[in-house]
């Protein structure tokens, strides 16, 4: 049975890691408004430039690109962005788990080799440690996210498409929804899923001039759009994963204030009991002195 002293103990402990946690929260939330910002500048620009390379791939024949013409899967590439670090719940599993059945009911059943690039520790030390192929892998870049480091994942990939190493690339990630809310996205990197523009849709878009060509500037704006790509969805999962820390550790300062109320009422009970069996040991020897 605990003394009062472990149980006093006990409570001491849980109130330093709920200090812990609750000041965890706010360094959280700090980090969440700034890299929140972040990804909502980033995405109209994402977004307008896929737009474009729609309205521009009506007017040309799309079959000879190297970007958009499909192929026989053979090889895939699967980038797996999870966090550099712990404590955000269930986020980091829950990409590694999604990845995992993706691998096995998608591409092996298939006959199509997983070639894995790993952005973020955990996903990292998951993949290594097991019988996958991870033929990039990139640490530590959250700590400091810049836009170099998605020029260098993005290149990468870009030069493995290109010259027949990867057939298709996916990337898995979690969308950035709200602070309580991220999202598991398969989303195809290559071979550019764009389609053509339907007629309907382009007599209701402005009749635009284009100078030189529109295949010149399709041309230009597709790698562009790549990198735009892989630098909007590293800004997702960042601030995903704030939003999930921040969850995390409300939750685990919610519990440590009622873990701390239950050894509380734990302790008044043992303490009662304490002195009750006290005062019972001082009457029964003040009967014992007054019989004698």
């Amino acid at each position: 049975m605990a003394t009062l002293r472990d149980i006093k103990r006990r409570i001491k402990g849980v109130q330093s890691t709920q200090q812990i946690t609750k000041a965890m929260k706010m360094v959280a939330a700090a980090k969440l408004r700034r890299a929140q910002d972040k990804i909502i500048n980033a995405r109209p620009y994402a977004r307008e430039i896929f737009v474009m390379l729609s309205h521009l791939v009506t007017e040309f024949d799309i079959s000879n690109n190297p970007y958009l013409k499909p192929r026989e899967i053979k090889n895939c590439a699967i980038v797996i962005v999870t966090a550099d670090r712990g404590l955000c719940g269930a986020f980091n599993s829950n990409i590694i788990k999604e990845s995992v059945r993706y691998i096995n009911e998608e591409l092996l059943p298939n006959n199509i080799n997983a070639h894995l690039i790993t952005v973020g520790k955990k996903g990292t030390e998951f993949f290594t440690k097991r019988d996958f192929k991870v033929v990039f892998k990139k640490l530590g870049l959250f700590s400091s996210l810049r836009f170099d480091s998605a020029l260098e994942i993005s290149n990468f990939l870009i030069n493995g498409y290109l010259s027949g190493e990867f057939d298709k690339v996916v990337i898995v990630y979690n969308e950035f929804k709200s602070i309580i809310q991220q999202k598991i996205v398969f989303e195809q990197f290559l071979p550019v899923p764009i389609n053509k523009t339907s007629d309907k849709e382009k007599q209701l878009s402005p009749n635009y001039i284009f100078e030189p060509n529109q295949q010149s500037i399709f041309n230009y704006l597709l790698p562009k759009h790549l990198k735009a790509q892989m630098w909007r969805i590293l800004l997702e999962s960042n601030a995903a994963e704030f939003g999930a820390q921040m969850t995390a550790m409300d939750n685990a300062t919610t519990n440590a204030k009622e873990l701390i109320r239950t050894l509380q009422l734990k302790y008044n009970k043992e303490r009662q009991a304490a002195i009750t069996k006290e005062i019972l040991e001082i009457v029964s020897g003040a009967n014992a002195l007054k019989g004698e």
